[in-house]
């Protein structure tokens, strides 16, 4: 039988699957399998505002002390 776990999300992790979702939408949109190959990669909000969000989530809001 097969274990699930049930653990809450926060909401640095809610945002995060909010933000997943908000650039898949966009990448499929505009037909990309990645932003990388965007002409909007380095300016776009909407991808800093998700990398942002990966950090918060791995951080938990937490400034200092984190590397990758």
């Amino acid at each position: 039988m097969q274990q699930t776990h049930n653990i809450e999300k926060d909401k640095f992790e809610l945002h995060l699957d909010e933000m997943i979702i908000k650039v898949q939408v966009c990448q499929k949109e505009k037909n990309l399998a990645s932003c990388s190959i965007c002409q909007m990669y380095m300016n776009c909000e909407l991808r800093l505002d998700y990398v942002k969000s990966v950090y918060n989530s791995m951080s938990k809001g937490e400034t200092g002390g984190f590397e990758f």
